[in-house]
């Protein structure tokens, strides 16, 4: 019988093909496209004792031009039924939905001739009541597709713990913009920024030089003594929360630098804790740094 049944729907653009392959790769039934009259029938058969299926995840969006439009109810029949499913809704920033159908030169299902500005917004008028009813909710516009199946499988897939935290340690440079999926944000532009030192301005917080130079900072010892209490204090209070993934942003300038140095610093503290499942990404690490 089914265990777990995932509806995933959101934003033409947003993602949802490499949702359904995060799936797809953890061993679940997956049906793409489905019109939402046919999720209830298809959670029934699921449900019957002598199914095999017991995990599945379903794709309904658009695409299925006025059928779509009955999800909300469907949803509702299914709580009524007591039918247990998660819904996965996946969204991104209209300028950031823009350029990935001009990128791919694919048709909006709404824009039926129009413009794509136009259907972003008539869809998003669709989706609101869907928003609202999320378990999960992501926002795709700074994700790369890598990244993205990451977030998807640390939110919404099982671990090994009932409870286990996975912990992401998100550095980022404030000129490129701060990342929207961090639930938490610190700011390292206190410290002595490597970048003024010409023989590391071309390096970055992976080198050993910039390591020393940033670990060796007036203020990063006292940093370091009240963030890992902080951390200690709120990384249990997540898990008990029932929260399955928490991603930490550390910010310099650049985000190549000192963001990157602690954020490889707390994954040190944290990963040989096995009761976090930590991760550590450096969103602009590879971008080349700004002219003195």
């Amino acid at each position: 019988m089914i265990q777990d049944f995932v509806v995933i729907t959101g934003f033409s653009g947003a993602g949802k093909s490499q949702a359904m392959a995060t799936f797809e790769d953890a061993g679940y039934f997956c049906v793409d496209n489905l019109p939402p009259e046919m999720i209830g029938s298809l959670a029934d058969l699921f449900g019957h004792e002598g199914s095999k299926v017991e995990h599945a995840a379903v794709a309904s969006d658009t695409r299925g031009g006025g059928y779509f439009e009955g999800l909300v109810k469907v949803l509702e029949e299914l709580e009524r039924r007591g039918v247990p499913f998660r819904l996965l809704f996946l969204e991104a920033s209209d300028p950031v939905l823009i350029n990935r159908f001009k990128e791919t030169r694919r048709r909006h299902p709404l824009a039926d001739g129009g413009s794509v500005e136009g259907a972003i917004r008539t869809e998003r008028e669709v989706l609101e009541p869907l928003k609202e009813r999320a378990d999960v909710s992501i926002d795709t516009s700074d994700l790369s597709a890598a990244r993205l199946r990451k977030v998807v499988a640390d939110k919404m897939l099982p671990h090994g713990k009932i409870g286990r935290l996975a912990v992401t340690f998100l550095t980022f440079g404030f000129k490129h913009g701060t990342p929207r999926d961090a639930d938490l944000s610190f700011d390292v532009r206190f410290l002595p920024n490597p970048h003024y030192e010409a023989e590391l301005r071309e390096l970055t917080g992976l080198d050993d030089a910039v390591i020393d130079y940033v670990e060796g900072s007036d203020g990063i010892d006292a940093f370091y003594e009240h963030l890992t209490p902080l951390f200690d204090y709120l990384l249990p209070k997540y898990e008990q929360e029932g929260k399955s993934h928490l991603t930490v942003g550390i910010g310099c300038t650049g985000g190549r630098h000192r963001s990157v140095v602690i954020g490889e610093h707390l994954a040190r503290v944290y990963a040989p804790r096995g009761d976090l499942l930590v991760d550590v990404v450096h969103r602009d690490v590879q971008k080349p740094p700004r002219r003195p």
